[in-house]
Protein backbone atom coordinates (compact mmCIF):
# COMPACT_ATOMS: atom_id res chain seq x y z
CA UNK A 1 0.00 0.00 0.00
CA UNK A 2 1.29 3.60 -1.09
CA UNK A 3 0.36 6.58 0.82
CA UNK A 4 -0.15 9.96 0.30
CA UNK A 5 -0.82 13.06 1.83
CA UNK A 6 -3.32 16.24 0.38
CA UNK A 7 -1.45 19.09 2.78
CA UNK A 8 -4.17 21.74 3.63
CA UNK A 9 -3.19 22.38 7.36
CA UNK A 10 -5.97 21.58 9.68
CA UNK A 11 -8.25 19.83 7.07
CA UNK A 12 -4.99 17.83 6.05
CA UNK A 13 -5.79 14.16 4.30
CA UNK A 14 -4.19 10.94 3.46
CA UNK A 15 -4.91 9.31 0.01
CA UNK A 16 -4.26 5.45 0.56
CA UNK A 17 -3.67 3.39 -2.57
CA UNK A 18 -3.30 -0.69 -3.05
CA UNK A 19 -4.99 -3.41 -3.54
CA UNK A 20 -8.18 -4.93 -1.35
CA UNK A 21 -8.58 -1.79 1.02
CA UNK A 22 -12.25 -2.15 0.83
CA UNK A 23 -11.97 -4.90 3.19
CA UNK A 24 -8.98 -3.16 5.53
CA UNK A 25 -11.16 -1.64 8.33
CA UNK A 26 -8.06 0.52 9.27
CA UNK A 27 -8.44 2.84 6.29
CA UNK A 28 -11.97 3.64 7.36
CA UNK A 29 -12.54 3.37 10.81
CA UNK A 30 -10.17 6.41 12.03
CA UNK A 31 -11.99 8.59 10.12
CA UNK A 32 -15.40 7.74 10.85
CA UNK A 33 -15.97 9.93 13.99
CA UNK A 34 -19.45 8.83 15.04
CA UNK A 35 -21.58 5.87 15.14
CA UNK A 36 -23.12 6.15 12.07
CA UNK A 37 -22.14 5.33 8.39
CA UNK A 38 -24.10 6.31 5.02
CA UNK A 39 -22.91 4.60 1.74
CA UNK A 40 -23.57 6.30 -1.06
CA UNK A 41 -22.94 4.47 -4.30
CA UNK A 42 -25.19 3.98 -7.56
CA UNK A 43 -26.85 0.47 -9.31
CA UNK A 44 -23.81 -0.36 -11.16
CA UNK A 45 -21.35 -0.51 -8.32
CA UNK A 46 -23.45 -1.65 -5.34
CA UNK A 47 -23.65 -5.46 -6.53
CA UNK A 48 -19.82 -5.35 -6.88
CA UNK A 49 -18.67 -3.65 -3.50
CA UNK A 50 -21.40 -2.45 -1.11
CA UNK A 51 -21.60 -5.73 1.04
CA UNK A 52 -17.82 -5.99 1.04
CA UNK A 53 -17.39 -2.43 2.43
CA UNK A 54 -20.52 -2.80 4.76
CA UNK A 55 -18.83 -5.74 6.18
CA UNK A 56 -15.91 -4.12 7.01
CA UNK A 57 -17.38 -1.42 8.91
CA UNK A 58 -20.14 -3.75 10.44
CA UNK A 59 -19.27 -1.69 13.42
CA UNK A 60 -21.00 1.16 12.64
CA UNK A 61 -25.06 1.60 11.94
CA UNK A 62 -25.15 1.79 8.10
CA UNK A 63 -27.33 3.14 5.59
CA UNK A 64 -27.36 2.40 2.50
CA UNK A 65 -28.46 5.08 -0.37
CA UNK A 66 -28.32 3.87 -4.17
CA UNK A 67 -28.32 6.05 -6.83
CA UNK A 68 -29.36 5.89 -10.31
CA UNK A 69 -26.28 5.32 -12.62
CA UNK A 70 -24.78 7.70 -15.20
CA UNK A 71 -23.97 11.71 -15.83
CA UNK A 72 -27.48 12.48 -16.79
CA UNK A 73 -28.47 12.24 -12.76
CA UNK A 74 -26.25 14.29 -11.70
CA UNK A 75 -29.00 16.91 -10.60
CA UNK A 76 -30.79 18.51 -8.20
CA UNK A 77 -33.53 15.37 -8.26
CA UNK A 78 -30.77 13.06 -7.50
CA UNK A 79 -28.90 15.28 -4.80
CA UNK A 80 -32.47 15.07 -3.03
CA UNK A 81 -32.03 11.20 -2.58
CA UNK A 82 -28.94 11.24 -0.80
CA UNK A 83 -30.89 13.74 1.75
CA UNK A 84 -33.87 11.41 1.63
CA UNK A 85 -31.87 8.77 2.89
CA UNK A 86 -29.97 10.49 5.28
CA UNK A 87 -33.47 11.82 7.36
CA UNK A 88 -35.40 9.25 6.75
CA UNK A 89 -32.52 7.34 8.95
CA UNK A 90 -32.22 9.80 10.63
CA UNK A 91 -28.34 10.96 10.84
CA UNK A 92 -27.36 13.50 12.92
CA UNK A 93 -23.85 15.57 12.34
CA UNK A 94 -21.78 12.92 13.82
CA UNK A 95 -22.08 10.72 10.64
CA UNK A 96 -19.85 9.77 7.96
CA UNK A 97 -20.85 9.96 4.14
CA UNK A 98 -18.70 7.22 2.50
CA UNK A 99 -18.93 8.12 -1.86
CA UNK A 100 -18.79 4.32 -3.13
CA UNK A 101 -18.26 5.00 -6.99
CA UNK A 102 -16.89 7.08 -9.85
CA UNK A 103 -16.43 10.26 -10.47
CA UNK A 104 -20.41 11.04 -10.37
CA UNK A 105 -21.26 9.66 -6.98
CA UNK A 106 -18.38 11.14 -5.26
CA UNK A 107 -19.11 14.81 -6.45
CA UNK A 108 -22.96 14.67 -5.23
CA UNK A 109 -22.04 12.32 -2.15
CA UNK A 110 -19.39 14.96 -1.61
CA UNK A 111 -21.72 18.25 -2.00
CA UNK A 112 -24.68 16.27 -0.05
CA UNK A 113 -21.90 16.20 2.79
CA UNK A 114 -21.13 19.61 2.73
CA UNK A 115 -24.77 20.87 2.40
CA UNK A 116 -26.60 17.94 5.18
CA UNK A 117 -27.00 19.64 8.46
CA UNK A 118 -24.30 22.27 7.13
CA UNK A 119 -21.61 20.07 6.79
CA UNK A 120 -20.37 16.51 8.37
CA UNK A 121 -17.56 14.55 7.09
CA UNK A 122 -17.26 12.17 4.52
CA UNK A 123 -14.85 9.90 2.75
CA UNK A 124 -13.96 9.34 -0.72
CA UNK A 125 -13.90 5.47 -1.94
CA UNK A 126 -13.46 6.04 -6.36
CA UNK A 127 -13.82 3.11 -8.05
CA UNK A 128 -12.80 4.23 -11.33
CA UNK A 129 -9.64 4.97 -12.78
CA UNK A 130 -11.10 8.79 -13.95
CA UNK A 131 -12.48 9.15 -10.46
CA UNK A 132 -9.21 7.63 -8.79
CA UNK A 133 -6.47 10.21 -10.34
CA UNK A 134 -8.37 13.01 -10.50
CA UNK A 135 -12.12 14.04 -8.72
CA UNK A 136 -11.71 12.39 -5.40
CA UNK A 137 -8.98 14.18 -4.74
CA UNK A 138 -9.17 18.08 -4.12
CA UNK A 139 -12.56 18.65 -2.67
CA UNK A 140 -14.80 19.73 -5.77
CA UNK A 141 -17.98 18.48 -5.19
CA UNK A 142 -21.22 19.78 -6.90
CA UNK A 143 -23.26 19.03 -9.58
CA UNK A 144 -24.41 19.69 -13.15
CA UNK A 145 -26.75 22.20 -14.62
CA UNK A 146 -28.78 22.48 -18.04
CA UNK A 147 -26.76 25.51 -19.35
CA UNK A 148 -23.08 24.13 -17.68
CA UNK A 149 -21.61 21.38 -16.13
CA UNK A 150 -20.61 21.61 -12.64
CA UNK A 151 -21.84 25.10 -11.85
CA UNK A 152 -23.18 23.93 -8.67
CA UNK A 153 -21.59 22.73 -5.72
CA UNK A 154 -19.19 23.52 -3.06
CA UNK A 155 -15.16 23.23 -2.29
CA UNK A 156 -15.55 20.62 0.42
CA UNK A 157 -12.17 18.22 1.09
CA UNK A 158 -12.82 14.87 2.84
CA UNK A 159 -11.48 12.95 5.45
CA UNK A 160 -9.66 10.62 3.69
CA UNK A 161 -9.40 8.97 -0.08
CA UNK A 162 -9.31 5.05 -0.10
CA UNK A 163 -8.04 3.78 -3.62
CA UNK A 164 -8.57 0.05 -3.56
CA UNK A 165 -6.45 -0.58 -7.19
CA UNK A 166 -8.45 -4.09 -7.89
CA UNK A 167 -11.64 -2.24 -8.25
CA UNK A 168 -10.57 -1.52 -11.80
CA UNK A 169 -10.63 -5.56 -13.24
CA UNK A 170 -14.74 -4.60 -13.14
CA UNK A 171 -13.94 -1.38 -14.92
CA UNK A 172 -15.33 -1.32 -18.85
CA UNK A 173 -12.55 -0.39 -21.54
CA UNK A 174 -14.33 2.52 -22.64
CA UNK A 175 -14.21 3.87 -18.62
CA UNK A 176 -10.89 3.02 -18.30
CA UNK A 177 -9.28 4.82 -21.34
CA UNK A 178 -11.78 7.84 -20.05
CA UNK A 179 -9.35 7.89 -16.78
CA UNK A 180 -6.42 7.67 -18.96
CA UNK A 181 -7.41 11.15 -20.47
CA UNK A 182 -6.91 12.46 -16.84
CA UNK A 183 -3.64 10.52 -16.09
CA UNK A 184 -2.54 11.86 -19.40
CA UNK A 185 -3.48 15.19 -18.56
CA UNK A 186 -1.01 15.31 -15.66
CA UNK A 187 2.34 14.62 -17.65
CA UNK A 188 1.02 17.42 -20.23
CA UNK A 189 0.73 20.15 -17.72
CA UNK A 190 3.55 20.28 -14.72
CA UNK A 191 5.75 16.39 -15.46
CA UNK A 192 6.73 15.60 -18.75
CA UNK A 193 9.02 12.47 -17.49
CA UNK A 194 5.56 11.27 -16.19
CA UNK A 195 4.56 11.83 -19.94
CA UNK A 196 7.55 9.53 -21.28
CA UNK A 197 6.71 7.28 -18.80
CA UNK A 198 3.06 6.65 -20.19
CA UNK A 199 4.59 6.36 -23.36
CA UNK A 200 6.46 3.58 -22.56
CA UNK A 201 3.71 1.60 -20.46
CA UNK A 202 1.02 2.98 -22.14
CA UNK A 203 -0.16 -0.86 -23.30
CA UNK A 204 0.47 -2.01 -20.11
CA UNK A 205 -2.05 0.36 -18.61
CA UNK A 206 -4.79 -1.07 -21.28
CA UNK A 207 -3.65 -4.73 -20.45
CA UNK A 208 -4.91 -3.65 -16.69
CA UNK A 209 -1.37 -4.34 -15.43
CA UNK A 210 -1.45 -3.90 -11.90
CA UNK A 211 2.06 -2.84 -11.12
CA UNK A 212 1.81 0.19 -13.81
CA UNK A 213 -1.94 0.99 -13.17
CA UNK A 214 -0.86 1.49 -9.30
CA UNK A 215 2.26 4.00 -10.32
CA UNK A 216 0.23 6.07 -12.64
CA UNK A 217 -2.65 6.53 -10.09
CA UNK A 218 0.26 7.30 -7.28
CA UNK A 219 2.09 9.62 -9.27
CA UNK A 220 -1.38 11.74 -11.01
CA UNK A 221 -2.67 11.88 -7.38
CA UNK A 222 0.94 13.19 -6.36
CA UNK A 223 0.53 15.62 -9.37
CA UNK A 224 -3.12 16.94 -8.17
CA UNK A 225 -2.21 17.21 -4.44
CA UNK A 226 0.98 19.38 -5.29
CA UNK A 227 -1.61 21.84 -6.79
CA UNK A 228 -4.44 21.27 -4.45
CA UNK A 229 -2.34 22.01 -1.79
CA UNK A 230 -0.59 25.53 -3.45
CA UNK A 231 -3.78 26.31 -4.25
CA UNK A 232 -7.15 24.88 -3.20
CA UNK A 233 -9.67 27.52 -4.18
CA UNK A 234 -8.56 27.32 -7.62
CA UNK A 235 -7.81 31.08 -7.55
CA UNK A 236 -4.92 30.66 -9.75
CA UNK A 237 -2.12 27.34 -10.22
CA UNK A 238 -5.15 25.18 -9.73
CA UNK A 239 -6.49 25.91 -13.08
CA UNK A 240 -4.14 24.39 -14.64
CA UNK A 241 -5.74 21.02 -14.22
CA UNK A 242 -8.48 21.79 -16.31
CA UNK A 243 -6.13 21.42 -19.69
CA UNK A 244 -8.93 20.57 -22.47
CA UNK A 245 -11.70 20.99 -19.81
CA UNK A 246 -13.26 24.10 -21.16
CA UNK A 247 -13.85 22.52 -24.70
CA UNK A 248 -14.70 19.69 -23.03
CA UNK A 249 -17.44 20.68 -20.74
CA UNK A 250 -19.03 22.06 -24.20
CA UNK A 251 -19.10 18.89 -25.96
CA UNK A 252 -20.84 17.66 -22.57
CA UNK A 253 -23.24 19.88 -22.46
CA UNK A 254 -23.81 20.26 -26.04
CA UNK A 255 -24.35 16.36 -26.38
CA UNK A 256 -26.16 15.94 -23.35
CA UNK A 257 -24.98 14.68 -20.09
CA UNK A 258 -23.70 11.45 -20.82
CA UNK A 259 -23.66 11.13 -24.11
CA UNK A 260 -19.56 11.60 -24.77
CA UNK A 261 -18.00 10.85 -20.82
CA UNK A 262 -16.54 12.82 -19.05
CA UNK A 263 -12.78 12.18 -20.12
CA UNK A 264 -13.52 11.35 -23.97
CA UNK A 265 -14.80 15.10 -23.97
CA UNK A 266 -11.45 16.18 -21.97
CA UNK A 267 -9.38 14.05 -24.11
CA UNK A 268 -11.08 15.92 -27.43
CA UNK A 269 -11.20 19.31 -25.88
CA UNK A 270 -7.31 18.61 -24.89
CA UNK A 271 -6.24 18.05 -28.73
CA UNK A 272 -8.03 21.36 -29.09
CA UNK A 273 -5.97 23.06 -26.05
CA UNK A 274 -3.02 21.42 -27.68
CA UNK A 275 -3.84 22.73 -31.08
CA UNK A 276 -4.22 26.34 -30.28
CA UNK A 277 -1.54 26.46 -27.95
CA UNK A 278 0.39 25.26 -31.56
CA UNK A 279 -1.09 28.27 -33.51
CA UNK A 280 -0.26 31.05 -31.18
CA UNK A 281 3.55 29.29 -31.33
CA UNK A 282 3.83 28.28 -27.85
CA UNK A 283 4.54 24.80 -28.80
CA UNK A 284 5.73 22.84 -31.97
CA UNK A 285 3.57 20.86 -34.47
CA UNK A 286 5.64 18.04 -33.32
CA UNK A 287 5.08 18.49 -29.81
CA UNK A 288 1.15 18.73 -30.46
CA UNK A 289 1.54 15.29 -32.19
CA UNK A 290 3.08 13.84 -29.53
CA UNK A 291 0.24 14.43 -27.25
CA UNK A 292 -2.46 13.47 -29.75
CA UNK A 293 -0.90 10.17 -30.65
CA UNK A 294 -0.75 9.52 -26.87
CA UNK A 295 -4.18 10.31 -26.64
CA UNK A 296 -5.07 7.90 -29.80
CA UNK A 297 -2.86 5.16 -28.30
CA UNK A 298 -5.19 4.88 -25.02
CA UNK A 299 -8.52 4.70 -27.17
CA UNK A 300 -9.62 8.16 -27.00
CA UNK A 301 -11.55 10.54 -29.44
CA UNK A 302 -9.11 13.15 -30.78
CA UNK A 303 -12.41 15.07 -32.50
CA UNK A 304 -15.22 16.87 -31.64
CA UNK A 305 -18.36 15.78 -32.33
CA UNK A 306 -19.72 16.18 -35.56
CA UNK A 307 -21.86 18.95 -36.25
CA UNK A 308 -20.79 20.74 -33.15
CA UNK A 309 -20.03 24.23 -34.67
CA UNK A 310 -17.62 26.69 -33.45
CA UNK A 311 -20.59 28.94 -32.79
CA UNK A 312 -21.99 26.13 -30.37
CA UNK A 313 -18.61 25.58 -28.38
CA UNK A 314 -18.56 29.40 -27.93
CA UNK A 315 -22.44 29.19 -26.43
CA UNK A 316 -21.04 26.92 -24.13
CA UNK A 317 -18.06 27.80 -23.04
CA UNK A 318 -19.13 31.50 -22.01
CA UNK A 319 -21.06 29.30 -19.53
CA UNK A 320 -17.86 28.25 -17.62
CA UNK A 321 -16.00 28.75 -14.59
CA UNK A 322 -12.52 30.51 -15.85
CA UNK A 323 -14.96 33.46 -17.03
CA UNK A 324 -14.07 36.34 -15.00
CA UNK A 325 -15.15 39.66 -15.42
CA UNK A 326 -16.46 38.12 -19.19
CA UNK A 327 -13.45 37.16 -20.51
CA UNK A 328 -12.73 33.55 -20.75
CA UNK A 329 -9.48 31.90 -19.64
CA UNK A 330 -8.50 29.08 -21.60
CA UNK A 331 -5.71 26.28 -20.15
CA UNK A 332 -2.65 25.81 -22.91
CA UNK A 333 0.73 24.74 -22.75
CA UNK A 334 4.01 27.05 -22.98
CA UNK A 335 5.52 23.28 -23.40
CA UNK A 336 4.82 19.65 -22.65
CA UNK A 337 4.75 19.49 -18.88
CA UNK A 338 4.08 23.24 -18.44
CA UNK A 339 0.89 24.94 -18.60
CA UNK A 340 -0.63 28.07 -18.35
CA UNK A 341 -4.12 30.34 -17.65
CA UNK A 342 -4.80 32.81 -19.72
CA UNK A 343 -6.93 35.24 -21.10
CA UNK A 344 -4.29 37.29 -23.09
CA UNK A 345 -5.06 35.42 -26.70
CA UNK A 346 -6.05 36.79 -30.15
CA UNK A 347 -9.86 36.20 -31.01
CA UNK A 348 -8.87 35.08 -34.04
CA UNK A 349 -6.76 32.20 -33.02
CA UNK A 350 -9.79 30.95 -30.78
CA UNK A 351 -11.56 30.86 -33.76
CA UNK A 352 -9.65 29.34 -35.91
CA UNK A 353 -8.64 26.61 -33.33
CA UNK A 354 -12.67 26.28 -33.40
CA UNK A 355 -12.68 25.58 -37.02
CA UNK A 356 -9.85 23.56 -37.74
CA UNK A 357 -10.51 20.14 -39.27
CA UNK A 358 -9.29 17.45 -36.57
CA UNK A 359 -10.46 14.38 -38.35
CA UNK A 360 -8.00 15.36 -41.65
CA UNK A 361 -5.18 15.73 -38.53
CA UNK A 362 -6.22 12.50 -36.60
CA UNK A 363 -6.62 10.72 -39.76
CA UNK A 364 -2.85 11.72 -40.77
CA UNK A 365 -1.61 10.53 -37.14
CA UNK A 366 -3.15 7.05 -38.00
CA UNK A 367 -6.14 7.14 -35.81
Amino acid sequence: MRTLKVDLGERSYPIFIGADLLTDASRFLPYIAGRQVAIVTNETVAPLYLERLSQTLRERTMTAIVLPDGEAFKNWETLQLIFDGLLQARHDRRTTVIALGGGVIGDMAGFAAACYQRGVDFIQVPTTLLSQVDSSVGGKTGINHPLGKNMVGAFYQPKAVVIDTTTLATLPPRELAAGLAEVIKYGLICDEPFLAWLEQKMDRLLALDAEALTEAIERSCQAKARVVGADERESGLRAILNLGHTFGHAIETHMGYGVWLHGEAVAAGTVMALEMSTRLGWISPAERDRGIRLLQRAGLPVVPPGGMGPEHFLEHMAVDKKVLDGQLRLVLLNRPGEAVITADYPRDVLDATLRADYRALAAQLGE
